[in-house]
């Protein structure tokens, strides 16, 4: 299964950039399943419906959020009717939506996305890693499922990796998404898990995070209230993760960073 997964949309500059390139995507790669990290597609901060039904009809499989999935309300009654919209999987019982989606392809082979979101420097949520070793019992990688993704929505490199090792061999991939900014650790762990500490931000990178620099810039000199961040809004670099798994086992077989447009040095996957 060929599989991109794209880091957190910021703003109407990333969000319009994955829009426009992701038909010519699915073409050029072959691709079988798109997801995408939205948490921040509108202003920065949350998604909101229109915005993910846009995302959907431009060729996204699976949205995920992360710490900003409630910061547009609308998308409570949304999430609990969109199936291939998922959140942190580890939110409390009770919370809107799901943590996991399930996509079967037009040739019918299965595909699995969980969320999940880390907890240093983070909101205190249930254990991720027991929330997911839950989850995992109920599927078969390579049997009921050719290909498992799971985000995980994280601030700590230490935590993301204790976390995909914790799951290797067990899954086709674990991805970072939340610090906006591209890892150079891609690889495939020692069990056959694809791993990426973090895929980077869908934005401008003439900025902070993807956020307006002179307002950023000024919180960390005065360290008082002042302007409200907004995202900035110059070419947007898409930044993720291709990879391609094998239909028996579930597991990665080629895995490569993805980059295009914007500032950062472009890195295009082979076809």
């Amino acid at each position: 299964m060929r599989i991109l997964f794209l880091g957190d949309l910021v703003g109407r500059s990333g969000r319009e950039a994955a829009i426009a390139a992701l038909p010519a995507l699915r073409r050029t790669l072959a691709l079988d399943l798109v997801l995408v990290n939205a948490e921040n597609a509108s202003h920065g901060f949350g998604l909101a419906p229109d915005m993910a039904a846009a995302l959907f009809a431009a060729g996204a499989d699976v949205l995920t959020l992360g710490n900003h999935s409630w910061d547009r309300k609308e998308i409570i009654p949304y999430i609990a009717q969109t199936p291939r919209l998922i959140r942190p999987l580890n939110y409390p019982p009770g919370t809107p939506g799901a943590g996991v989606a399930e996509v079967t392809l037009a040739d019918g082979r299965r595909a699995v996305v969980m969320n999940l979101m880390g907890r240093l420097f983070m909101e205190l949520l249930d254990c991720p890693f027991r929330a997911a070793a839950e989850a995992l019992g109920r599927q078969a990688l390579g049997a009921g499922a050719q290909a498992i993704v799971i985000d995980f929505h994280a601030e700590a490199t230490s935590e993301k990796m204790a976390f995909a090792h914790s799951f290797d061999g067990k899954v086709s991939l674990v991805v970072g998404t939340h610090t906006h900014c591209p890892t150079a650790d891609a690889q495939i762990l020692p069990g056959g898990t694809g791993y990426q500490s973090d895929l980077g931000m869908c934005g401008d990178y003439d900025s902070v995070i993807g956020m307006k620099k002179e307002a950023a810039v000024a919180r960390f000199w005065r360290k008082v209230p002042g302007e409200k961040l907004q995202p900035a809004e110059g070419e947007a670099t898409l930044c993720g993760l291709f990879v391609e798994t094998d239909d028996k086992t579930g597991l990665t077989r080629k895995i490569a960073p993805f980059r295009q447009g914007g500032r950062l040095q472009p890195v295009m996957p082979e076809g």
